[in-house]
């Protein structure tokens, strides 16, 4: 374990976020509320299986396990990097994290069985996938969760195809930056280049050269809409889908099974 070196990127990690997404705290709030909802209707006693889409440091899934400290939490992520500073965030908490790539076959069979999830979840992750690699995943999502169980993303995604609402999303949520002192805070080209270069996560930026994510090609995010992902979530399987919250085009997700 890292200690307090882990400590002090994984607060550093937090604030570079929050320039993209200045209510990210408000956002995990309202992922935690979706899913203590989603626990509520369904009423069982058994321990529910919450699984963390790309958990990256382990933020959302740390608050996760603050908020439902019985719950089978788990992290999933193909940067072994990353993961190595989760482990420290999510140390003394019962959240596993697995380093898998979400676009290989097989990568959710230990996690759980079809039909045993209560929800997946995700934060600002999921844009780097490809449109046919999110489709593969939503079918996934769609057969391991329960009936009723839910699927959460909050993340960046324009509010229309309109090029004009496209601006108007992005500047809005620039605005709320500002209005917060949350833009001025690093870039996430920056926080990755001092971090890559640190002499004391030398073993873990090795492992991650090493890993298949470094051969990965990460491309503009796809710019799909929230429309365009209700429509692909329903063709995978929801019942229905809709965006439950939003500041700009900073929004969380919702689709039920």
């Amino acid at each position: 374990m890292l200690g307090e070196t882990a400590r002090t990127w994984l607060r550093r990690w937090d604030e570079q976020q929050e320039r993209y997404s200045p209510d990210r705290e408000e956002r995990f709030q309202v992922i935690i509320d979706v899913v203590a909802l989603s626990l509520e209707r369904a009423g069982t006693t058994s321990p529910p299986r919450l699984v963390d889409l790309g958990c990256g440091t382990g933020s959302l899934a740390v608050r996760l396990a603050g908020a439902f400290p019985d719950a089978d939490t788990v992290g999933v992520d193909g940067d072994p990097l990353l993961l190595g500073l989760g482990e420290e965030a999510v140390s003394g908490t019962r959240v596993r994290l697995l380093e898998r790539d979400l676009t290989a076959p097989g990568w959710a069979d230990e996690i759980g069985p079809a039909g045993t999830w209560q929800a997946a979840v995700s934060s600002t992750a999921l844009h780097w996938l490809a449109p046919d690699e999110l489709v593969t995943l939503y079918r996934s999502l769609a057969e391991r969760l329960r009936p009723g169980g839910v699927f959460v993303d909050a993340d960046i995604r324009p509010p229309a195809a309109d090029p004009y609402m496209f601006e108007l999303g992005r500047h809005i949520r620039a605005r709320r930056g500002r209005r917060t002192g949350r833009r001025g805070r690093e870039e996430w080209a920056e926080w990755w280049k001092v971090f890559l270069s640190a002499p004391e996560l030398a073993a873990l930026a090795e492992a991650r050269a090493r890993s298949p994510i470094a051969r990965r090609t990460f491309n503009e995010p796809h710019g799909l809409t929230a429309a365009d992902h209700v429509g692909l979530l329903r063709d995978a399987g929801f019942s229905t889908a809709a965006t439950i919250w939003q500041c700009g085009d900073d929004s969380v997700l919702v689709a039920v099974r």
